[in-house]
C-alpha cells in the first residue's frame, strides 16, 4: 500500500498534458480487453508510480491545459499555430487518466484560458514560500527557469528520473536558471513555433549571455558583436526578441484560489485503483509498491 510520509513538505507538480503526450508516443498500442486504446494511460500511470515511490511527496497536483492561452495568443497570434492535432486516440484515453488519478485521489488543477504551464509555475513558487520542497515533473524545458534551492525540475530520461537542481542546470544549458528565458528567446522554440534569432543555437546564446548577461543588454550592445553575420540576426531580431520573452517566461502569480493545503496527498482508494487496471487490463495491482515490476 502507499503511505505518504508526512515528515516534511514535499510538493508533486505534473504537467499531465506533456507526460500524456509522451505515454502515448513512447509506447506501442495497447488495448484494453474491451478494445479501447490504453498505451498512454499505461505509460502514465507507471510514470506516476515512479515519481510517488522516488520523491514521496506530501502534497500534488495533476495539472491540465484548458482552454487556448489567450495572454500569448493575443501578443503573438502564431503561438503554437503549426502543432499538428492531438492524435484521437490519445485524446480518448485522458478520461481515463483523470479515472485514476481520481481514484489515486492525486488533486487535478486546470484553469479555462490558461496554460498548464503558468499553473505549475505559480503552484510552485506558493509552495516553495510555505517551505515545501517542489518537484516538477515535465521533459519541458520551458521549466528550467524555475528551478532554485527548493524547486527541483525532473526529466525522464533513459538512465531514470532525473531532479535538476540550479548546478545542473548551469551544466546542461552553459547558463542558470535565471537566464534561461533569455536562453530560450534567442534559440526559439519550434514546438511552439516560436522563432528563434537565425543561427544561434543553444551554445551560441549561452555564450551571448555569458558575454553580455540578459537580452536588453545584448540588444543595446549588438553593434560591438564582431561576427557580421551574428551582429545583423541580432538586430534585425529586436522586436522578436522581446515578444518570444514574454512567450516563454512562465507566470508565477495566477490567482488560483488554491495554496498548499488544498493539495494535500490522501490515502488512494484502492480498490477502485484495482477495479480500473483491471477493465484496462493491467495485470498487477497498484498497492504493492516494492515491487519494481508492478506494471509489467
Amino acid at each position: 500500500m502507499i503511505v505518504y510520509t508526512l515528515m516534511e513538505k514535499t510538493l508533486l507538480l505534473i504537467d499531465a498534458n506533456h507526460q500524456t503526450y509522451r505515454a502515448y508516443f513512447a509506447l506501442p498500442t495497447l488495448s484494453s480487453p474491451s478494445g479501447e486504446p490504453v498505451n498512454a494511460v499505461y505509460g502514465f500511470t507507471r510514470m506516476v508510480r515512479k515519481w510517488l515511490i522516488e520523491f514521496q511527496p506530501t502534497h500534488g497536483a495533476a495539472v491540465f491545459d484548458h482552454g487556448p492561452p489567450v495572454q500569448r495568443l493575443a501578443a503573438f497570434p502564431c503561438y503554437k499555430a503549426d502543432r499538428p492535432p492531438a492524435p484521437v486516440e490519445m485524446l480518448a484515453q485522458l478520461p481515463k487518466i483523470r479515472e485514476f488519478l481520481e481514484a489515486l485521489r492525486f488533486p487535478i488543477v486546470e484553469r479555462q484560458g490558461e496554460e498548464a504551464d503558468d499553473v505549475v509555475a505559480t503552484l510552485a513558487f506558493q509552495g516553495a514560500k510555505r517551505g515545501a520542497r517542489v518537484y516538477i515533473a515535465s521533459n519541458d524545458k520551458d521549466f528550467a527557469q524555475l528551478v532554485g534551492p527548493q524547486i527541483r525540475w525532473v526529466r525522464s530520461e533513459r538512465k531514470g528520473n532525473v531532479a535538476l537542481d540550479v548546478s545542473a542546470v548551469s551544466e546542461r544549458y552553459g547558463v542558470p536558471p535565471a537566464q534561461m528565458v533569455d536562453l530560450l528567446s534567442l534559440v526559439g522554440d519550434m514546438v511552439d513555433n516560436i522563432p528563434g534569432v537565425s543561427g544561434v543555437g543553444e551554445k551560441t546564446a549561452a555564450a551571448l549571455l555569458r558575454e553580455f548577461g540578459d537580452i536588453e543588454n545584448l540588444l543595446a550592445k549588438a553593434s560591438v558583436i564582431p561576427r557580421p553575420k551574428l551582429r545583423d540576426a541580432i538586430q534585425a531580431s529586436f522586436d522578436q526578441l522581446r515578444t518570444n520573452r514574454f512567450l516563454i517566461a512562465l507566470r508565477t502569480n495566477l490567482n488560483l484560489q488554491l495554496d498548499l493545503d488544498g493539495l494535500k496527498l490522501r490515502t488512494p482508494d484502492l480498490r477502485q485503483l484495482t477495479d480500473l487496471f483491471e477493465g484496462w487490463g493491467f495485470r498487477s495491482p497498484w498497492d504493492e509498491p516494492e515491487q519494481t515490476n508492478l506494471f509489467l
